[in-house]
């Protein structure tokens, strides 16, 4: 590398709610030699990030134009209502839309549910973003509706959730720019699989080289190897014609003998000359 040249590095990008420190450490422990920088990225903005090149991979909120990026769903969250503390919904482990027919719900802009019909009363006007709708929230003004990670997220003592048990869901994924598969997308696409740090599905390893473009020790090894099968196959083709060997020398000494006791009893049968 050439002083001009900057190091490898994997950009990964992530929307407000998703956590990716586990995969993270992953990362840093099977690829030290290639540092990944995190950028945290508006929920509407991440698939820009992508197309533009601002990163090579992300984590993002589905759905992802299918026709520009590659996406690997990962899970489906939950969706709650975000409610103070006193609220009557309190009372119930969970509720259904319908319950809150009655409450003013917000929808900001930067909503990730994407509901085909809004519940209960709108608000006078859309709150700009999540946290802004939190804080009406606290001030007693209407009732939010999130995935559970932005619930967490935006964690406030005076505020607590329900699950909502019919309301749309928010689905996260691993997604790239389609024509920007490299080989440390598919490093990346492995560890969110679960793959094993041996695995090379998705890549095809090429032969170690030595400075000249020769293969290195290995492909050597399995030169010295298949020699040493060989030499092994020898042996055994060997062995077994030592043993045809030994085996007709012992059928002519038996042959022999037979012969030597033939003479020997005819010699005793004659008689002897006074």
């Amino acid at each position: 590398m050439t002083g001009s040249e900057a190091p490898p590095s994997f950009r990964l990008a992530y929307v407000p709610g998703v956590t990716p420190d586990k995969w993270v450490r992953i990362w840093n422990e099977r690829r030290p030699d290639v540092p990944l920088a995190l950028t945290q990225v508006p929920a509407a903005g991440a698939p820009g990030v992508l197309l533009d090149g601002g990163a090579d991979a992300g984590l993002v909120r589905l759905p992802v134009d299918r026709t520009l990026l590659s996406a690997i769903p990962l899970y489906t969250e939950t969706t709650v209502v975000l409610i103070p503390r006193d609220h009557l919904v309190t009372a119930a482990d969970e509720v259904a839309v319908a319950d809150l027919a009655d409450e003013i719900v917000l929808h900001p802009l930067d909503d990730v549910l994407g509901w085909e019909r809004l519940p209960g009363r709108p608000a006078i006007e859309r709150p700009a973003t999540t946290a802004d709708a939190v804080e009406l929230v606290a001030a007693g003004i209407g009732v939010l509706l999130v995935p559970l990670s932005l619930a967490r997220l935006h964690h406030r003592k005076d505020l607590t959730y329900r699950t909502v048990t019919d309301a749309p869901a928010s689905g996260v994924a691993l997604s790239w720019r389609e024509d920007a598969h490299t080989d440390l997308v598919e490093d990346f696409i492995g560890i969110v699989r679960g793959r094993t740090v041996n695995s090379t599905r998705g890549r095809q390893p090429e032969p170690a080289r030595s400075k000249d473009g020769k293969q290195t020790a290995g492909k050597q090894a399995s030169g010295k190897q298949a020699s040493g099968k060989q030499a092994s196959g020898k042996q055994a083709a060997g062995k077994q014609t030592g043993g045809a060997r030994r085996g007709t020398g012992g059928s002519h000494r038996g042959a022999s003998g037979g012969k030597g006791k033939g003479r020997s009893g005819g010699r005793g049968g004659k008689p002897r000359r006074p």
